[in-house]
């Protein structure tokens, strides 16, 4: 799908199909106004007559709108001018661009740009919009012998400005949008690819696949590697598996060549059973989505490349399958970890942060300005945030508010948990430095807390994304999250 800003006149632009915004009460917007005065007072008689109330993501396609020369016109519902925000503006634009795809239509043109959305720009609006209809369009067919439904129809979208001094910026923000848009689907191909496919193997060739041609460089330690470095947690967890486990590092190196760079670390369990500590069989499925934290390292790598961002940025991603086996690790196994600290296994469906801590540590040689891990790490996460907002952890306060900015700006919000000393507790030992998990209260805290062991000395921040890294039921599939609130943390930096 390709995008355009464009300014024009609204009545007398040629389109297959103008979309324009109705605020709930049946009030017009300025670009509907336009159209009305122009066809003689039909929108306003059709939303008089309550065909069409402006409820928050109605649709609802007009054709032959006298006095107006695109082919049809769109009305989209916006919800009450009141309460309309960044958050209802994406909502609308994806309403309005599921509306396209399902009309067939082939090249539409969107006034909802031209609307004032509160702490927004031309250059924000565009690229949400773009992002919206990016997700709106996403299909996963990969492993279907054929589509359930047609390719989108959908070529192009022109996103309509107010004035001719905007489109600079919307145009910026359409090659943003853009790339944050190819991150995102990466993310979610990666999320939602079978773990008979994805597997450590191949999120290693996937990333060997991102770095070709470009200027990113992609090392791939083997276990024989990790031995001799000590990672003890993360081959713990691999143990069980027939498939080798992985330490994949990705350097991008787009700032001046003595400056710190952001490290990303993401958990790649491409299948987790819960090991000896099995899970239940209801919804193991979405044990494939364990990975997620992974693949929004390549999703954010991946869009920082294609805005040629000026920084240095490192991804990590130690990737593993947890599965029990005669070979496997056991409750009450100890093992020493890269740092040198032993931890007592307490539960061997802890194993995200067995993985983690190993990587947190290798993370520390490339002396970086910040490190942020993102993880599908806790249920007790989704319990304490449900799946609307990612947890956020961390040991520098800047940090933490730097990720929480980001994720407001980039619509994928984050809320900031505590971490307190009082919290470490729970995870003593009585055999080793400490234990992998501690109690059921607070688990998405003490995980927190047992990843900060390994991090004394850096920036170091931690996202719990296993609520938001992917939907169940009907729409069941990964989400992409948390790559546009990475990639925003980066252009911040940036």
């Amino acid at each position: 799908m390709k995008f355009s800003s464009k300014f024009a006149e609204l009545p007398s632009l040629e389109s297959a199909c103008l979309a324009v915004g109705v605020f709930d009460g049946g009030k017009l917007t300025e670009p509907a106004r336009m159209l009305d005065q122009a066809s003689r007072g039909q929108l306003a008689g059709l939303v008089k007559s309550g065909a069409f109330t402006g409820r928050l993501g109605q649709s609802l396609m007009l054709f032959q709108i006298s006095g107006v020369a695109a082919e049809r016109v769109l009305l989209v519902g916006l919800g009450k001018q009141d309460e309309f925000t960044l958050r209802t503006y994406r909502k609308a634009v994806h309403a309005c661009v599921q509306a396209l795809l399902d009309g067939g239509v082939k090249h539409a043109a969107l006034t909802l740009g031209m609307l004032n959305v509160p702490h927004t720009d031309a250059y924000a609006r565009a690229r949400h919009a773009v992002e919206c209809a990016a997700d709106a369009a996403y299909r996963f067919e990969q492993c279907k012998s054929r589509p359930e439904k047609p390719k989108p129809m959908l070529h192009e979208i022109s996103l309509l400005v107010s004035g001719r001094d905007e489109r600079g910026a919307a145009e910026r923000g359409i090659r943003h949008g853009s790339a944050i848009a190819e991150g995102v689907a990466l993310a979610k191909d990666l999320g939602n690819l079978p773990p008979n496919i994805c597997t450590p193997g191949y999120l290693a060739n996937e990333a060997r696949k991102l770095g070709r041609g470009t200027k990113l460089k992609v090392t791939v330690l083997e276990e024989a590697h990790m031995k001799k470095l000590g990672m003890g947690a993360l081959l713990a967890v691999s143990s069980g598996s027939s498939q080798p486990a992985k330490l994949i590092i990705m350097e991008y190196r787009g700032g001046p060549k003595n400056a710190k760079p952001q490290v990303l670390v993401g958990k790649g369990i491409t299948f987790d059973s819960g090991g000896i500590s099995i899970k239940p069989t209801a919804a193991m499925d979405e044990m494939k989505f364990d990975m997620c934290g992974a693949a929004s390292v390549f999703g954010a790598l991946k869009a920082a490349m294609r805005m040629q961002l000026k920084l240095n940025l490192v991804g990590i991603v130690p990737t593993s399958e947890n599965l029990p086996d005669g070979k496997a690790v056991k409750p009450a196994d100890i093992v020493r970890t890269m740092s040198g600290l032993t931890v007592e296994i307490l539960n061997t469906d802890a194993e995200g942060r067995l993985i983690l801590c190993d990587a947190l540590t290798y993370a520390q040689r490339f002396k970086p300005a910040a490190i942020v891990d993102m993880a599908t790490l806790t249920g007790a996460c989704v319990i304490a945030l449900g799946n609307v907002v990612s947890g956020l952890f961390g040991n520098d306060e800047t940090l933490v508010k730097e990720l929480w900015n980001a994720g407001e700006q980039a619509d994928d919000r984050a809320w900031h948990m505590p971490l307190y000393d009082d919290y470490q507790d729970g995870l003593k030992s009585n055999f080793a430095d400490f234990a992998n998990v501690a109690g059921r209260e607070g688990g998405a805290i003490t995980a927190a807390c047992y990843l900060s062991r390994f991090t004394k000395n850096m920036r170091w921040a931690h996202l719990d994304i296993a609520g938001t890294a992917w939907k169940s039921g009907a729409e069941k599939g990964a989400t992409g999250r948390p790559v546009p609130l990475l990639v925003q943390y980066l252009l911040d930096r940036a």
